[in-house]
């Protein structure tokens, strides 16, 4: 075991109010590495640096036009080789030791770094990065661009296996201080147009790591779920969110609520288990939050998660998505808004996205989103 000392260039800032502390450095090959340390750590300033010899960084992909919709593809090939269900004796997430030279090299609380296989970046400033947001809604043929962006992994804990449900209350007010810093940092650089926390659990959602960590991922451009959004917000008024909440706070879909947050099924949920979050007031994204927010939203969330893994006897796979507004639009009229969705229908079956749901975009629900509440409720409280 190498000696441990203080990695060159660390910077250290804290949050005075969470206790909180960020610590910045760099991987071998120059990726950015942050670690959170928890208000409540036991962990050391100094930690070591990464001294593996590693591979030059891949291209940058590209990202090409699909001219029938509009949309932007990410041709990310450098994807393939990415990690798939390593034992846990050689996960990439763990700290470093003599038999793992894994990809954080020292112990930490929560850590982020940025993915070395990205589909978005590194290269945020190529000559043939996208133009603006205009100029990307327009349709041709053959219309491509560099993919620029950038990935983040973002590891709730050092153990081998678990989610975000499986940490302390500590650890998931230090994991919500991680996506507001790194929303505002992200948010900053050049060519970003939106940021995207997010956590995949369970192989059925095609997990390839059992650690718990999700990931963010910073866009090039406004992406077509959210410009369907701004579209309905035209149509409807600058209010929707808040007509929204007004309405499930008043119905039987809600399942948690406090004093600054409420959680609900939503009146179409498309999925069979689907809880959608809202905050009390307008806040565009996690780096407007107060830290009296973000102490409710790391508890609820817990709730949240760990109720969903008390709906059956074995975890229930789930994608929980951060949708945020974009970086230069609808910055007053997009809500932060948590979308928790699972594909489990039933304890050993799940729901497939065949013909009307893939190739239509036509959904069709399975339960009826009043009793999917009610059950999702039984679950948060047995947990």
């Amino acid at each position: 075991m190498r000696t441990r000392h203080a990695a060159p260039g660390l910077q250290t800032e804290g949050n005075h109010v969470s206790g909180i502390t960020k610590r910045a450095t760099k991987l071998a090959d120059g990726r950015d590495l942050i670690y959170f340390d928890d208000a409540d750590t036991v962990l050391p300033v100094e930690r070591r640096i990464d001294e593996r010899p590693l591979d030059p960084r891949p291209a940058t992909a590209r990202m090409r036009q699909d001219p029938l919709t509009g949309e932007w593809v990410s041709i990310a090939a450098a994807r393939q080789n990415r990690a798939f269900l390593p034992p846990a004796e050689f996960d990439p997430l763990a700290p470093q030791s003599a038999t793992n030279p894994s990809e954080i090299p020292d112990v930490y609380d929560v850590a982020v770094f940025e993915n070395k296989s990205p589909s978005f970046g590194p290269d945020l400033e190529a000559e043939d990065a996208p133009p603006s947001i205009a100029a990307l809604s327009d349709v041709g043929i053959g219309r491509e661009y560099r993919s620029v962006g950038r990935c983040e992994v973002v590891c709730f804990s050092p153990e081998t296996a678990g989610s975000f449900a499986s940490i302390s209350e500590s650890r998931a007010r230090t994991v919500v201080e991680a996506w507001a810093d790194r929303t505002a940092a992200l948010s900053a650089m050049p060519g970003i147009q939106q940021v995207f926390p997010f956590e995949n659990r369970g192989e059925a959602i095609g997990v390839t790591l059992h650690h718990p960590h999700g990931q963010i991922y910073s866009y090039p451009y406004v992406t077509p779920r959210t410009q369907r959004l701004l579209a309905s917000i035209e149509r409807f008024g600058p209010d929707l969110f808040a007509s929204v909440l007004e309405s499930e706070r008043a119905s039987e879909r809600v399942v948690l609520a406090g004093e600054h947050f409420t959680a609900f099924v939503p009146f179409a949920a498309r999925w069979p288990l689907e809880i959608h979050m809202l905050p009390h007031r307008h806040v565009a994204d996690f780096a407007g939050l107060t830290d009296a927010e973000k102490d409710e939203l790391a508890h609820m969330h817990l709730r949240l998660t760990r109720g969903m893994d008390q709906l059956y006897d074995t975890p229930t796979p789930y994608i929980a998505a951060w949708h945020q507004a974009p970086v230069s639009v609808g910055r007053d009229t997009v809500r932060l808004m948590l979308q928790i969705t699972s594909p489990r229908r039933a304890e050993s079956k799940l729901k497939y996205l065949a013909g009307s749901e893939s190739a239509m975009g036509a959904w069709i629900g399975d339960i009826v989103p009043e009793q999917q509440a009610a059950f999702i409720r039984g679950g948060i409280e047995r947990a």
